[in-house]
């Protein structure tokens, strides 16, 4: 299996168990409904994922996947801080529609109990190269402050979305995510600005 077709299977497993979680809920979705809805196979499943559990940590995997989506659209958008803020949107509308609240905080819980792998920090993911090349970009054009590194900016926006979708979930949904982030998100990125 090549590598452009292991990463297509991933991905169709991935989204169609993230579908599915949405749809009918985690404790409803079997390993089998996952394996229809993707239309792959047991070996396939068992190959990425050991379990039905395993699939919580891929949630990181389909936002890298959103913001891949996004990323050609950024060269429309004119400065570091609003593709900051059009990539924060995006995601939080997705997250908002599409991922279940308890799913989010059961996926945020176990990257706080875990000793292993924490898929939100992999400093490797799309996600993080992205706002690197953003402050990079920002930062050469004066728009970024140049008193903090482009790694230091890239983790307190990090910082910044994980606090809003943790105050969300505790929370329990009871605002909507997207539009209170449009509020803070500026507010916060105020510090990063030259």
């Amino acid at each position: 299996m090549s590598g452009k077709e292991s990463k297509t299977t991933k991905a169709k497993i991935v989204e169609a168990a993230w579908k599915l979680f949405y749809d009918q809920g985690y404790e409803e979705t079997t390993i089998e409904d996952i394996i229809q809805e993707s239309c792959t196979s047991r070996g396939s499943f068992y190959h990425y994922f050991e379990s039905k559990d395993a699939l919580l940590g891929s949630l990181s995997f389909l936002f890298d996947e959103k913001y891949e989506e996004l990323h050609p659209g950024l060269e429309e958008v004119p400065g570091g801080l609003e593709k900051l803020l059009f990539l924060n949107r995006e995601l939080f509308t997705m997250i908002e529609n599409t991922i279940a609240i308890e799913l989010l905080a059961r996926l945020l819980s176990t990257q706080l109990m875990t000793r292993g792998e924490k898929h939100l920090l992999d400093r490797s993911r799309y996600y993080y190269r992205m706002l690197r090349a953003i402050f990079l970009e920002g930062q050469e054009k004066g728009e970024f402050t140049a008193d903090l590194s482009v790694n230091d900016m890239v983790k307190l926006y990090a910082v910044a979305e994980r606090a809003l979708l943790y105050d969300w979930c505790i929370c329990g949904g009871e605002y909507s995510l997207r539009s209170y982030a449009q509020t803070v998100m500026p507010f916060f990125l105020q510090k990063l600005l030259a």
